[in-house]
C-alpha cells in the first residue's frame, strides 16, 4: 500500500557556476623542432669518449675499436644499429652492426686500417621489416592462418626497399615482392627467412627515421707510436772517452750496439749549441773548468753556430747539419729512427735573447730571470714567457723549431717539461706539425701532477713519461697498471716506462745493484709495449749524488767514461727481451696484460695474451732484489681453454728451459741474482701422436 504525504517538496538547490580557467597559451607544434618525431632513438653513453668527446681516443692502424652505447626507442619495434666510421674529410662511412648486450646496451666492433684523424658514430633506428617479420612469425607460430593483412603489409615493405636499391636489386626485390604477395601463410614463412632477402633488406632498410650520435674522433698513429723500444744517449759521449767529446759520425758503434740490442729509437738529448755564459762545471758546479762541455739543456750560443746558433743548429762540436742529416739516414737505414728532445730553454748566449729580449722573464730592474725550481737554481737557462705581449710570434717560432727538424727527417720529439708550458700551446703545436708532418711522435716528459699528465695525453702528445720509475712493490705495481689498462686512460694515454734517465736514477737500483736492474728491465720491456733506457743502465751504473735520486758525475756535465762491455753488463738480458717482444704481438697492446694470482707478495704474475689466444705468454718475476723467492703460480685455465687436469707446456723464452704443468696451481722459484723472471710461452695440447702430446 503506498503513503502519501501532504508534506511539502524541497526546493533544488542552485550550485553556483564555477568560472572556467583561462588557458596559457601553449607553444605551437610548428615550434617543435622536426628531429622530435624524425629521430625517435635514444643514443647515449656511447664508450669510449674522452670527456664526451671532447678530447680524442687513441689507437695504432690495424688496431680494433670496441664501441658501446645505450640505445633504445619507444615501442616494440626491433632496433637496427651500426658502428659508422671515416676518415675526417672523407663522405662515404664504413659500416658494421652492432650487437644487442643486455639492457638496451649494444656493441660493435670497428677497425682503422691507416693512420689520420678518424670519427665514428651509431646510427639506430626501429627497423619496420624485421619488426614486421617478428610479428609474422609470432602469428604463425601461434596457429594463425589469416594473414592476408599481414602478408601484403610484408611485400609492400619488400617493394619500398625495392625503390632505395641499385639496378639489379630493384629487379631481385620487385620479384621477391612479388613472390610474397602470392605467397600463402606457409611459403611466406619460409621465404622471409632466405639469406638473400634478409641480406638485401638490411643493405636497403628504410632510414628515413633514423637517429645518428654526434661525431667522436680517435687519432690513430703508425705502430711506433705504441711499440717502440727506447734507447738515449748522449752523442758526445759516444766512444766513451773521458777526455774528449765525440761527433755525430762517431755515434755508429753505439747506434749498432743498441740495434743488436733490439732497441729501435735513439733518443738524443738537446744536440744544439751550448752557452758560455754561467756555465756549470763538473757535478752542477757554478764555475766550470776549460774543456768543461756545459749542459746540453742551456741552448744557444750565437758566437759558435754555424746556422744562427740556436734551436735550429747543431753544436760545432758535434759536427755539422750535414753530419746530422747523414746520421739520421744512417739510422733510417738500420729500420730505427732518431728522437730528438725538445727542450724550451736558453741559454743568456741565445740569439733570442738579444733579438727578442720581451720574450723573457724580468726583474724589476729589467734584467732577465734565470729558470728555477727551489732549491734547485738553473743559472744558465733563461726560461720563456709563454704569456708576453708578443706570445704568437714566440709560440710560432717554437712551432717553426719542430717544423725545421721535421723537415731533416726527424718524426720523434721528447719534449722536456711540458707541463710548465701552457696546455694551448701544445693543443695548438702539435696539431699544426701533424696537419704538415702526419706520423711524428711526441712523448711528454712530464713527471708531475696526474691530471696535468693525462690533459697533456688528451690535447695531443702520443706518448707519456709514467710513474713506473717509482712503482717497485707487488701492490704499487699491480694498482699502477689497473690504472693505466682498465679504465679511461687506456684509451688515450700511452706508457713509456723509462727504467732511468740522466735526471733520475732511482732509489732502488741505487740500493738494489745489478739484480735490481735486471729486474726492472723485465718488468719494463714486459708491462708496456713501450719503454727506454738510458745508456749506463745496461751497464748497472748506479752511484747517486748522496741522499739525491741523481747521478754523481753525471755525463750532462761532463764527457763520461765507460766501457762498454763491463764485466757484470746485462746486454744479454736485455736482447733478450727485446727479441721476445719483437717476435710475439700481445707484446704490443698495453690492454693484453691481467695479473694473476701467486701466494707470495714478492712475485708478479700476470699473462698476455691475442684476442684469439693463438699466443699466451705467462710472466713471473720478483720484485725483492735482496733474496730468492719462491711460489705457487694460478695459472687461469679456464680462461685459456685449458682441461683441469690437462698437461700442457710452458717454455721460458729467456732460456729456452720448457716445463710441463698439469692443472692450474704450479711452482716456481726465482732467484734475482741469477733468475730473476720467467717468460713463458704456453703451448696448449694440440692432439696425441703416438700417445704422446703433440704442443703448439
Amino acid at each position: 500500500m503506498s503513503r502519501s504525504t501532504n508534506r511539502p517538496r524541497r526546493a533544488k538547490m542552485q550550485t553556483p557556476a564555477t568560472p572556467t580557467p583561462a588557458i596559457e597559451a601553449l607553444p605551437k607544434l610548428e615550434n617543435v623542432p622536426d628531429t622530435a618525431a624524425a629521430h625517435p632513438v635514444v643514443i647515449q653513453e656511447i664508450l669510449p669518449a674522452i670527456e664526451g668527446g671532447r678530447h680524442p681516443i687513441k689507437r695504432t692502424e690495424g688496431e680494433d675499436l670496441t664501441v658501446e652505447a645505450d640505445i633504445f626507442k619507444d615501442g616494440h619495434d626491433l632496433l637496427t644499429c651500426l658502428l659508422k666510421w671515416r676518415l675526417v674529410g672523407e663522405t662515404t662511412w664504413r659500416e658494421t652492426p652492432m650487437a644487442p648486450l643486455v639492457n638496451d646496451r649494444w656493441q660493435g666492433v670497428l677497425t682503422f686500417p691507416t693512420e689520420g684523424t678518424w670519427e665514428y658514430v651509431i646510427e639506430a633506428w626501429g627497423d619496420t621489416f624485421f619488426s614486421w617479420r617478428e610479428e609474422f612469425r609470432k602469428k604463425y607460430d601461434a596457429g594463425l592462418r589469416a594473414l592476408e593483412s599481414e602478408t601484403l603489409e610484408g611485400a609492400a615493405l619488400i617493394a619500398a626497399a625495392a625503390t632505395r636499391a641499385n639496378d639489379t636489386d630493384t629487379r631481385i626485390l620487385a620479384d621477391l615482392s612479388a613472390q610474397a604477395k602470392a605467397s600463402s601463410p606457409d611459403d611466406l614463412r619460409k621465404l622471409i627467412e632466405t639469406p638473400l632477402l634478409e641480406a638485401l633488406m638490411q643493405v636497403y632498410a628504410d632510414r628515413s627515421l633514423s637517429s645518428q650520435s654526434v661525431p667522436l674522433l680517435a687519432t690513430v698513429d703508425r705502430l711506433r707510436a705504441s711499440y717502440s723500444a727506447w734507447y738515449e744517449f748522449f752523442p758526445r759521449s759516444a766512444e766513451g772517452r773521458g777526455d774528449r767529446g765525440s761527433t755525430f759520425r762517431q755515434c755508429i758503434e753505439r747506434i749498432d750496439d743498441a740495434k743488436r740490442m733490439g732497441f729501435d729509437v735513439i733518443y738524443f738529448p738537446p744536440i744544439h749549441p751550448i752557452g758560455e755564459k754561467n756555465r756549470k762545471g763538473r757535478n752542477n758546479s757554478l764555475t766550470s773548468e776549460p774543456g768543461d762541455p756545459g749542459v746540453p739543456y742551456a741552448i744557444g750560443n750565437k758566437s759558435q753556430g754555424v746556422n744562427g746558433g740556436g734551436h735550429k743548429d747543431v753544436a760545432p762540436e758535434l759536427g755539422t747539419l750535414e753530419d746530422f742529416d747523414w746520421l739520421v739516414s744512417q739510422i733510417r737505414s738500420r729500420d730505427m729512427e732518431i728522437a730528438l728532445d725538445f727542450a724550451i730553454n736558453c741559454s743568456p748566449d741565445h740569439p733570442y735573447v738579444t733579438e727578442h729580449p720581451d720574450w723573457f722573464f724580468k726583474r724589476p730592474d729589467g734584467s732577465i730571470k734565470y729558470a728555477e725550481n727551489p732549491p734547485k737554481k738553473y743559472e744558465d737557462v733563461y726560461p720563456l714567457n709563454f704569456h708576453c705581449a708578443d706570445w704568437r710570434a714566440l709560440w710560432e717560432e717554437l712551432r717553426d723549431v719542430i717544423a725545421f727538424w721535421c723537415a731533416r727527417g726527424v718524426r720523434i720529439f721528447r719534449v722536456d717539461n711540458p707541463h710548465t708550458k701552457p696546455i694551448a700551446f701544445w693543443q695548438w703545436t702539435i696539431a699544426s706539425i701533424l696537419k704538415q708532418y702526419p706520423g711524428t711522435i711526441f712523448l711528454s716528459e712530464a713527471f708531475t701532477r696526474p691530471k696535468m699528465m693525462q690533459e697533456l695525453a688528451k690535447v695531443g702528445f702520443t706518448q707519456s713519461y709514467t710513474y713506473f720509475t717509482w712503482r717497485n712493490t707487488k701492490y704499487e705495481l699491480t694498482t699502477y697498471m689497473e690504472e693505466l689498462t682498465k679504465g679511461e686512460m687506456r684509451d688515450y694515454f700511452r706508457p713509456n716506462f723509462f727504467v732511468n734517465t740522466p735526471d733520475i736514477l732511482p732509489v732502488y737500483l741505487q740500493e738494489g745493484g745489478r739484480p735490481a736492474f735486471m729486474i726492472r728491465a723485465v718488468l719494463a720491456a714486459t708491462l708496456s709495449p713501450l719503454y727506454g733506457i738510458y745508456s749506463g743502465f745496461e751497464l748497472c751504473e748506479n752511484s747517486p749524488v748522496p741522499g739525491k735520486e741523481e747521478y754523481i758525475d753525471s755525463e750532462k756535465y761532463h764527457f763520461r767514461e765507460r766501457d762498454w762491455n763491463a764485466p757484470g753488463n746485462i746486454k744479454d738480458l736485455i736482447t733478450k727481451l727485446n727479441a721476445v717482444r719483437i717476435a710475439h704481438r700481445s707484446f704490443r697492446d698495453i690492454t693484453a696484460l691481467n695479473f694473476h694470482e701467486v701466494d707470495n707478495e714478492n712475485i708478479l704474475f700476470y699473462s698476455r695474451t691475442t684476442p684469439a689466444l693463438d699466443e699466451i705468454i705467462l710472466v713471473a718475476v720478483t720484485v725483492d732484489f735482496r733474496f730468492p723467492q719462491t711460489g705457487f703460480v694460478n695459472v687461469p685455465l679456464e680462461k685459456f681453454g685449458i682441461g683441469s687436469n690437462e698437461t700442457y707446456a710452458v717454455e721460458d723464452l729467456l732460456t729456452g728451459e720448457v716445463f710441463r704443468w698439469t692443472g692450474s696451481r704450479n711452482f716456481i722459484s726465482l732467484d734475482p741474482h741469477s733468475r730473476p723472471a720467467h717468460v713463458f710461452r704456453l703451448r696448449r695440447n694440440a692432439g696425441r701422436e703416438d700417445g704422446q702430446p703433440v704442443y703448439l
